[in-house]
């Protein structure tokens, strides 16, 4: 497995991912499919500090992390959400985890002091790996979102890194 930052060629490869997700799972919220154009503009301005990193087997991407603005205002400055998604060929893998410790690292070398992950209630694999790699759980927010006919709750979980 090799990890590097996303590139704009990467766009193709992470919709399919992202858009599995939208439609057939809970990791996301989102209802509607990304377009090919709107995945190239998210991965624009995740450039630099807001930084995508890819996992790449056998010459595929296998599952791809993402730092994301957390608030607003100024004060949030140091503060990041997180995603990541892996291809189903590739869950259990390892692959979640490379990310992860990819994009924490990441983080911390932009100078970002907190990292927030927020995990839909179903998604029991996320909440073990985020355990594993330091983070806690600060909340649940119940039913805070509506999908496939049922609420769902959030779990918020923070490292500070």
């Amino acid at each position: 497995m090799h990890i590097r930052l996303g590139e704009l060629a990467d766009a193709e490869a992470i919709a399919a991912i992202y858009n599995a997700e939208v439609l057939g799972g809970t990791a996301t919220f989102d209802l509607v499919p990304r377009t090919l154009e709107e995945q190239r503009e998210w991965l624009r301005v995740r450039s630099g500090a807001l930084a995508v990193v890819v996992a790449i087997v056998d010459d595929e991407l296998a599952g791809y992390a993402s730092l994301s603005k957390f608030r607003d205002r100024p004060a949030y400055s140091t503060t990041v959400e997180s995603s990541v998604y892996v291809h189903e060929d590739y869950r259990r893998a390892g692959v979640a985890k490379a990310l992860m410790s990819a994009l924490l690292e990441t983080a911390a070398s932009h100078g970002f002091h907190a990292v927030i992950a927020r995990i839909a209630d179903s998604q029991e694999a996320s909440l073990q790996l985020h355990l594993q790699l330091g983070f806690s759980l600060v909340g649940v927010e119940r039913e805070i979102g509506r999908k496939f006919g049922r609420w769902l709750d959030v779990s918020v979980m923070q490292v500070i890194i």
